[in-house]
Order: structure tokens, then C-alpha cells, then sequence
């Protein structure tokens, strides 16, 4: 497809905080259904974009501003692939689908490098103190993490009807890239649960004697269901103890947890336990597809239990991978092993 037309001779300005493009953005993007967080990179990547085309209107501006931009992220900025790659994405969505504007089919921006990276995955015995260090909650959401797989958004969204005691495992929603899956609940740590979710009864309960019992519902699902959002089937798993205005909506409702809570005790549990590595509340993540791996579980099952939709991204986790490690002599054994075991 050709690009569409270039007027950048046209140097016709506007302010990007009083223009209407930036709300049409939006109202396009919730029409869609993206995710909040999708919704505010989109939102920024496309300023950033407009802003650094002194500001002109993305009407005036074609292949050559858009390869500027981009090239720019890669060669001055240092932006990660990732990075680069969700701004490309925000641009199309822009043209595309707000301003209904083709564009340039052979793009072809300076492109940042993709460094392969292996994950940071803790052994079973540091993970064993890691968990064994926290408390509460938070060391039953990170159970429920480590046990199946889950990121830690896919934890904090899980919903009451999402857990399945009866057959043992989690219906994770709308996950990344929009795809429902099934993972494992340990048993180990049904009775915990099941103890909690006693408490989050109790405080639906309250709040629907005081006309408060309101959750967010995705999608056009509060139309579709009216009473939903007040029923106990779509309660949050991990429910935040305060009630909070929904920034899109406005309403008054209780949402469920925020992730820094989660993040910070993972990370006191790092310090207490003496763990000198880098982890995050991803790295259990990691460490769950590692361990099931280092198990003998055949690949394509830890593929679908992370909900990757290509193998190659679940084959990372195999070199990382501790088995049949200590079979393995090291050469420097050869020349020196003797005599540091004769000392």
C-alpha cells in the first residue's frame, strides 16, 4: 500500500494538550477494548511522536516523519526493541484506525538491537526460603504465582469464579494478547485459599449491605449484565481494602490490589533470605516454567500452561536449565582438581 500523502510543506501547528486528536485516540482504543495500560503507552508514544514533529498535525506527516521518529528511538535515544516496537505500534493504530489514514506498507526505521537475554530463575531451594519468608497475603499470592505460572497482573485480576477447586486449577482471562488459558493450583495451598477467600466474602458482604458492591466488568459486560458487577462471582480474588474512583468511568468501586504491594514484598523477602540475584515478582514466573522443565514436563505443556503462543518463547528456559549440570566436569578440574583435593 502506498503512503499516503506528505504535506509536510503545510506547517500548520497545533498543541497537542488542547487538540481533539488525543481524546478521539482514546474514545477509539476503550471502543476497542484495550487494556488501561495499552491505553496510556498509545497515548504517550503518539504524543511523543507529535512532539517530536514540532508539533504538527499527524495528517501533515508521512513515511519520512515516521521512520525520523523511530530511527531517532534506535540511534539517539537507546530505546529497547520492545520499546520501539510498541511506539511503532501506537503509530499504525493512530493512522489506521483513529484517523482512517493508509499507511506506508515498506517502513523501514533504524531498528534498536533485540539482545537475547536468559531469565533470572531461582533454584528450588531459593525459592523454597523466598516463599517461606513471606506473609499474608502477599505470600499467598506469590504461591499462586510460583504454583502455576501466572504474571503478576494475571494474578491481582483473578476473579472468584476463576478458581476451580474441584478440578484444581485457574481459568486465567484475557491475558496477554487477549487469550483466555487454564493453570495448575497447587494443592498445597487450597486450604490457605480457600481461608482468604472467607475474609473477601465477609467484605462483599458489607459492601453490599452498605450499596457499595460494584466491581469493574471488561468489555460491554456491565450492559450486557447489569447485576453482575455486584455479584459474588465477579469479585476479585485479592480485593483492595479501600474503595476507589475508576479513572474512566468515574464510579466509585472496589478494585482489587495494586501490584507494588506484591513487588516490595517479594523484594524484602529477596533481602531477608540473602538471594543476590535480581528478582522481581517475574522471576517466579520464570522459575515455575524452569522447574517444570528441569522435571521432565514436556515442553508444549509448559508453552500452554504460559499461555506463549509460539514454542520458541518457552525454549528460553531450557538454557537455563540445572539438570544433569553436575554430571558435568568442569576443564579447569583437569588441570588443577588433583591437587586442590590433595591439599
Amino acid at each position: 500500500m502506498a503512503a499516503f500523502q506528505n504535506k509536510s510543506q503545510d506547517r500548520v501547528k497545533f498543541k497537542p494538550q488542547s487538540i481533539k486528536i488525543m481524546d478521539q485516540v482514546r474514545e477509539v482504543l476503550r471502543y476497542h477494548h484495550y487494556a488501561k495500560r495499552t491505553e496510556e503507552a498509545y497515548v504517550k508514544w503518539i504524543l511523543a511522536f507529535i512532539r517530536f514533529n514540532d508539533t504538527r498535525h499527524p495528517k501533515l506527516l508521512g513515511k519520512k516523519e515516521i521512520e525520523s521518529f523511530l530511527s531517532d528511538m534506535a540511534m539517539n535515544k537507546n530505546y529497547a526493541a520492545s520499546t520501539q516496537n510498541l511506539a511503532f505500534n501506537a503509530i499504525i493504530f493512530l493512522y489506521k484506525q483513529v484517523l482512517d489514514l493508509p499507511i506506508a506498507d515498506d517502513l523501514d526505521p533504524v531498528r534498536s538491537k533485540k539482545p537475547v537475554r536468559l531469565p533470572v530463575v531461582l533454584s528450588q531451594g531459593e525459592t523454597r526460603k523466598l516463599l517461606a519468608a513471606m506473609t499474608g497475603i502477599r505470600s499467598l499470592m506469590a504461591k499462586i504465582m510460583y504454583g502455576g505460572g501466572l504474571r503478576v497482573m494475571e494474578t491481582l485480576r483473578l476473579r472468584i469464579q476463576d478458581v476451580d477447586f474441584g478440578n484444581g486449577y485457574l481459568m486465567i482471562r484475557d491475558a496477554k494478547g487477549g487469550k483466555d488459558r487454564t493453570t495448575l493450583l497447587a494443592p498445597s495451598i487450597v486450604d490457605e485459599l480457600k481461608q482468604h477467600l472467607v475474609g473477601v466474602r465477609q467484605l462483599f458482604e458489607q459492601d453490599l449491605a452498605q450499596g457499595v458492591a460494584d466491581v469493574y466488568l471488561p468489555n460491554n459486560l456491565a450492559k450486557k449484565y447489569p447485576k453482575a458487577s455486584s455479584s459474588w462471582e465477579w469479585q476479585y480474588v485479592f480485593p483492595s481494602q479501600s474503595l476507589s474512583k475508576d479513572p474512566r468511568s468515574g464510579q466509585i468501586r472496589r478494585h482489587h490490589l495494586d501490584e507494588s504491594g506484591l513487588q516490595k514484598g517479594i523484594r524484602a523477602a529477596k533481602n531477608k533470605v540473602g538471594i543476590d540475584k535480581r528478582v522481581t515478582s517475574h522471576t517466579l514466573r520464570h522459575s515455575f516454567a524452569t522447574h517444570l522443565l528441569e522435571a521432565g514436563t514436556n515442553i508444549r505443556v509448559v508453552q500452554k500452561l504460559l499461555g506463549h503462543a509460539d514454542v520458541k518463547t518457552t525454549e528460553i528456559y531450557t538454557h537455563v536449565l540445572q539438570q544433569n549440570l553436575s554430571s558435568v566436569v568442569s576443564p579447569l578440574e583437569a588441570l588443577f582438581g588433583k591437587e586442590v583435593d590433595s591439599r
